[in-house]
């Protein structure tokens, strides 16, 4: 049973040679509700530590962070920014020593404990061992992504909080996970670009002498393999999170013609192909997706796949093939990376979605989704109701989609609730 963190008097518990974060009257209220995020507005003041030699604190820093009563409310890593401490641990004023050790352990365990790591193919679980290990606030290290691929962590930074913690993070991993023996730091698109900073934004933490440098490495997704590039890849080098969704389109895809569009790497591609697949033809702007899928497709099923792939602008493709597919996979990129691209998002997933509706034969199936998380699940069927209306033809919804158990949403935290889908059929 949770328990709420227990809030210790100022004086007796304040440490020295810690910076001290002291919030506004009631400004406490979130954190009780175990938010773990303190917002810039909400501070009274700041009281550095006495050998400080800065105006302000460093960004990454631990701080403590205390009530306008001088209660303790918690311990996490301070930014610039509209959200000025990203809350570790609560009820305590520093870190415990093992904290690194005992977060990344009650995480694998999630992940073990879900069957998502296995070694041996069986009828429930086939070989799988591609997962997210940590998931930020869903695991309670806000600011922090770790993806394990066989045998390579990649770690994902997203505040400098987490890039100064990077060792002590992939020591952990080393400590808790024994599939792993590498670790990759890969945070170059995701920490503030002119943060000054310490330490490489890529690389190779821990066991470089072990690694590919051609990058030609393979994992296996529920059986599949599909060729991982953490170097050179998108994020940090797999789509993790459509993992369930694509398990679901294997099961309609027997005898069906299926267009895959934003395909990247091709995942829902080789698990339709799987599923029996009459056809497939995967379509992504980018000539080095393309290539991926191709790669993808002939190392799982061989070079006489019923498969093509197009290196095409996505309404392009769509306007020229009508009435063509049993089933369409619409998998955009975040339209709306903020709040204040809301608006244009929502005209964009309506459009997309209204030529999918319009292009899919009747009787099809339609997987669309959202991975915008300024964009919510309400917002998003609403797009999708809006582009069938203009369409006129009839939509049935079959499922309602999400993000999967590796990557839990903090009930305190339902910000972190991002991927959203619908399967949709179409008469």
């Amino acid at each position: 049973m949770l328990k709420a963190p227990r809030l210790s008097p100022l004086i007796p518990h304040l440490l020295p040679n810690m910076t001290t974060v002291y919030l506004k009257p009631h400004k406490e209220e979130s954190l009780l509700r175990f938010h773990p995020w303190v917002f810039s507005g909400a501070i009274r003041s700041i009281q550095l530590d006495a050998d400080y030699p800065h105006a302000q604190p460093q960004e990454g820093e631990v701080v403590q962070v205390l009530d306008s009563n001088g209660k303790i409310l918690g311990v996490g890593h301070y930014q610039i920014g509209s959200i000025a401490v990203r809350i570790l641990a609560f009820g305590v004023g520093e870190l415990p020593a093992d904290f690194w050790q005992e977060r990344i352990r009650a995480a694998y365990e999630v992940r073990r404990s879900l069957g998502l790591i296995t070694s041996t193919s069986n009828t429930q679980y086939p070989i799988n061992n591609t997962y997210r290990l940590v998931h930020g606030e869903g695991d309670f290290l806000p600011g922090l992504i770790v993806d394990v691929y066989a045998d390579t962590a990649v770690i994902q930074a997203h505040s400098i909080g987490m890039h100064c913690h990077r060792m002590e993070i992939a020591e952990a991993i080393m400590q808790v996970v024994p599939q792993v023996d590498k670790v990759y730091y890969k945070s170059d698109d995701t920490l503030p670009h002119k943060a000054p900073i310490q330490g490489e934004r890529v690389g190779y933490l821990i066991g470089a002498e072990k690694a590919d440098f051609n990058g030609d490495f393979w994992a296996k997704e529920n059986g599949l393999d599909f060729r991982i590039d953490w170097l050179r890849g998108q994020k940090t080098g797999f789509f993790i999170d459509q993992r369930d969704n694509r398990s679901l389109l294997e099961h309609y895809a027997q005898g069906k013609e299926v267009l895959n569009m934003f395909c990247y790497t091709g995942g829902f591609s080789v698990y339709a192909l799987r599923g029996g697949a009459k056809l497939v033809h995967s379509v992504d702007v980018s000539q080095k997706a393309i290539d991926l899928v191709r790669s993808n497709v002939a190392h799982n099923f061989g070079d006489n796949a019923p498969h093509e792939a197009f290196a095409e602008e996505a309404f392009e493709f769509m306007a020229k093939n009508q009435n063509k597919y049993d089933l369409i996979i619409l998998d955009p990129p975040a339209f709306a990376k903020h709040r204040d691209a809301v608006k244009n998002a929502l005209r964009g997933y309506q459009r997309l979605n209204a030529k999918g509706i319009q292009a899919i034969r009747p009787g099809g199936i339609l997987f669309t989704f959202s991975c915008s998380q300024a964009i919510d699940k309400d917002m998003f069927r609403l797009a999708v109701f809006s582009a069938a209306a203009q369409v006129g033809r009839k939509v049935r919804i079959l499922h309602q989609l999400h993000q999967p158990a590796d990557h839990p949403i903090n009930i305190y935290h339902p910000e972190g609730e991002y991927l959203k889908g619908l399967v949709l059929q179409v008469e």
